[in-house]
C-alpha cells in the first residue's frame, strides 16, 4: 500500500514568504527553507522583521488570498489522489494554508500553527511535531504505508531519502549538484509518470 506525501510551497503553490516579500517591499523575508536549512530558526528571523516592520497576519493572509497553485498543480494533485492516497506534509501553518488547500480542492495537509496575538501580532509558532516530514513518514511506514515523496528544499531531503522512493522537484541548482543521487524533475508529468512507475 502506497502513500505519496507532497511538499506545499514550490511544489504545489509558490512560496508564500516570497510573496509576501515582493508584496511588501521587504527583500529580507525572501528567505526560505531552501536558503536556511534550520526552519526554527528561518520562523524566528522573520518573526523579528514582521515585529520590527508592525505586520502581522492579517498582512501576510491578504497576500495569500492573492496566490494561485502553480499552473497545472490542481490537475496533478486530482490525477494522483485518484490513483493513490496523498498527503501534503508542510512547514506551513494552518492559518496560511486553508485558502490555498481550497484552491487545491481540500487535499490532507499536515502542517504547523502560529500563535497570534489579539491585535494580529504573531508571537511565536507551534511545530505540529519535531522533524515533521521525516517523523510524519516513518510514522506512516510503521502502520503498513510504502511512502513516495517530493519536495523541492532541505527540510524534504529526510522525507525524500526515507521514502521507498523520492524525488526532487523544482529545488535548486545548489540542492540538485549537492544531492545528484536524488532523481530531480521540473515538470508534473515528470514527476506522475515517476511516481506510477515507483507504484509498479
Amino acid at each position: 500500500m502506497y502513500i505519496t506525501c507532497l511538499d506545499l510551497e514550490g511544489v504545489l503553490v509558490p512560496e508564500i514568504w516570497i510573496a509576501f516579500a515582493e508584496a511588501s517591499g521587504i527583500p529580507a523575508l525572501k528567505k526560505t527553507t531552501r536558503d536556511e536549512p534550520d526552519y526554527e530558526k528561518l520562523m524566528e528571523y522573520r518573526q523579528e522583521i514582521l515585529k520590527e516592520q508592525h505586520l502581522g497576519l492579517k498582512e501576510i493572509q491578504k497576500t495569500i488570498a492573492t496566490i494561485e497553485p502553480i499552473p497545472g498543480a490542481k490537475e496533478f494533485l486530482d490525477e494522483l489522489r485518484s490513483i493513490t492516497q496523498v498527503i501534503i506534509i508542510s512547514d506551513t501553518f494552518t492559518q496560511f494554508a486553508s485558502p490555498l488547500m481550497k484552491k487545491l480542492g481540500w487535499p490532507t495537509i499536515f502542517c504547523n500553527s502560529l500563535e497570534v496575538a489579539g491585535n494580529g501580532e504573531i508571537t511565536g509558532f507551534k511545530m505540529r511535531i519535531a522533524d515533521s516530514k521525516l517523523t510524519t513518514v516513518r510514522a506512516l511506514q510503521s502502520i503498513g504505508y510504502d511512502t513516495i515523496a517530493s519536495g523541492d528544499s532541505y527540510n524534504d531531503l529526510g522525507m525524500i531519502k526515507a521514502s521507498k522512493a523520492g524525488f526532487l522537484f523544482k529545488t535548486t541548482d545548489k540542492i540538485r549538484a549537492d544531492y545528484p543521487q536524488l532523481p530531480a524533475y521540473e515538470t508534473y508529468d515528470e514527476l506522475m509518470a515517476a511516481i506510477k512507475a515507483a507504484m509498479e
